[in-house]
């Protein structure tokens, strides 16, 4: 029986009335006693002292929408994440390629369209540090790919290759395809990529786990279980590294929802959600992705984006999710809707409102980028979470230069509308997106506060829409639990609940709140087994 005491610090319960304590007592992985009093009668001299000094305790944090397994697998390859400039990225494919040149390809990504002229960047570039070797590199948001010539060439994709439904070849002027693919259009070189093992996949998930606990992550939300964007299905490995014992996170999956197919999968879905009820993982929930993202055009909005690009892609046609989500929720699943433009996420909500609910499911949608105004109080009308991905409302090279001149100036003052949802009684969940961006929560938290980029003083994003710091927090805590049903075992510091836990070096509420991307973890404590210790 191992007992825990945390004394000599800020404790943040994040309770319902977001209290503070100054002490916690664990026993045997949950949490035993709140506040210096009542941890008194628990101290014995078996008793583990953890002394804060002047740090601070939370409850951990639960991502509400990332992606471990391609996030680890990313680190493993050719990782492009931290690459300040295009020329950066380039420098760093060949040193990659140059190191493991046994490699039939160069795989990987990480690489923001921001630092590329329009987005996309070219195959002549890549071919330049790649030569013959083929090479597929995904896009930091993951609704594209960036490749070389003989990619296309050993895909036999070129001028004559029609656009898929759900997606585009970026070309040049001639109608060759230059070397970005966006959305489906990434589909086409499916069968010639090289297979990943098992191994790798494994690999790659316990390589994710492991820096979501470096980054105070003890629940997540996997955002895809099943084949996406040349990676297979996930369902398999989280399942074994459970069965082995692997999994120290507690995780939900959201199962994938096939656009190329309707109704009829709902039975299959049925079947791998029975597969899919294990120790520390469950998928629960249906994954829908409705559009695509603004800064290629394809996030679906409900008037045309300037300059003559259309109105993006709706991937489940209005009347076809209409039909569907209704068979979901009597089916008994949650729904996880992606939606980016003010047309997919009124779609969503519209599908939402014509549903029965007979279940307290907690859909949510993830990432409202652009809402229409009318459709802000419709989210706590229908009980919808927003999952926001906070990290992404800042006045970068992706906004700036490829989002706002393709929205105009009056829809983009209604991207992430983060403090009107909250405002109007919505329940806000935290996530990063990871690998789309950096998996830490207080980097979330951070730009959520000062709705800037940490550490610059450039102008923040829409200032009127960042969150108290109190509401950030809860947003990656109380309300990411309460989205996964997990709030009766984790999310806040409660007596009864399970010893999940983050120690941070300092205490974010005492600092400026243009500091707060400074905090560190230093601990991070899963049913009281400690995941993570900073040295």
């Amino acid at each position: 029986m191992r007992e825990v005491v945390f004394a000599g610090g800020p404790v943040a319960t994040m309770d319902a009335a977001r209290s503070f304590t100054d002490a916690v007592a664990v026993r045997d992985g949950r949490i035993v006693a709140v506040g210096r009093e009542a941890v008194r009668e628990h101290w014995s001299a078996r008793t583990e002292f953890v002394d804060l000094r002047g740090r601070s305790l939370l409850p951990g944090f639960h991502d509400s929408h990332v992606h471990p397994v391609y996030g680890g697998i990313e680190r493993l390859r050719c990782d492009l994440s931290d690459c300040a400039d295009a020329a950066e990225c380039l420098r760093r494919i060949d040193h990659h390629q140059r190191a493991h040149p046994d490699a039939a390809w160069v795989l990987g990504g990480g690489w923001d369209m921001g630092q590329f002229p329009g987005g996309t960047p070219t195959r002549e570039a890549l071919d330049a540090v790649t030569g013959d070797r083929p090479a597929y590199l995904l896009n930091r948001d993951h609704h594209g790919a960036w490749v070389n010539t003989a990619a296309l060439r050993l895909a036999g994709v070129d001028e004559h290759t029609p656009d898929p439904p759900d997606g585009r070849v970026e070309r040049d002027a001639d109608g060759r395809p230059s070397g970005t693919l966006h959305e489906g259009a990434t589909r086409l070189l499916e069968r010639v990529l090289p297979a990943t093992s098992d191994e790798e996949y494994l690999a790659g998930l316990l390589e994710g786990q492991r820096h979501l606990h470096s980054r105070g992550v003890t629940s997540w939300h996997d955002a895809i279980v099943g084949p996406y964007l040349g990676y297979d299905d996930t369902l398999p490995i989280y399942l074994e590294a459970d069965r082995r014992g692997l999994l120290t996170g507690k995780v939900r999956g959201a199962l994938w929802w096939d656009r190329d197919r309707g109704r009829e999968q709902v039975e299959e879905l049925r079947y791998r959600r029975k597969l899919a009820r294990g120790h520390r993982f469950r998928a629960e929930t249906v994954k829908i992705m409705q559009d695509g993202v603004c800064e290629n055009c394809t996030a679906a909005l409900l008037l045309p984006y300037l300059g003559s690009r259309g109105r993006g892609l709706s991937f489940v046609d209005a009347e076809a999710l209409a039909e569907a989500v209704p068979d979901l929720v009597d089916a008994g699943f949650q729904l996880h809707f992606h939606a980016v433009g003010d047309r997919a996420v009124r779609e969503a909500l519209d599908a939402l409102a014509g549903a029965r609910e007979q279940q307290d499911l907690r859909h949510r949608i993830a990432h409202v980028q652009v809402v229409h105004p009318s459709d802000v109080p419709r989210f706590h009308e229908l009980g919808v979470v927003a999952a926001i991905q906070p990290r992404w409302a800042v006045n970068d090279a992706a906004m700036t230069e490829l989002t706002v001149p393709r929205l105009g100036h009056r829809r983009a003052g209604w991207q992430y509308p983060f403090r009107s949802l909250h405002a109007a009684g919505a329940v806000l969940a935290g996530g990063s997106d990871w690998p789309v961006s950096e998996a830490d929560p207080l980097l979330g938290v951070h730009v959520a506060v000062n709705r800037r980029e940490p550490g610059t003083d450039d102008p923040p994003f829409l200032p009127e829409q960042s969150l108290d710091l109190v509401d950030a927090l809860a947003a990656y805590t109380a309300g990411s639990a309460w989205a996964d049903h997990a709030d009766h075992e984790s999310g806040t510091v409660e007596v009864g609940k399970a010893a999940d836990l983050v120690v941070l070096d300092r205490d974010p509420f005492s600092a400026p709140a243009q500091e707060i991307w400074r905090c560190q973890v230093d601990l991070t404590m899963v049913d009281g087994t400690v995941v993570h210790e900073r040295h």
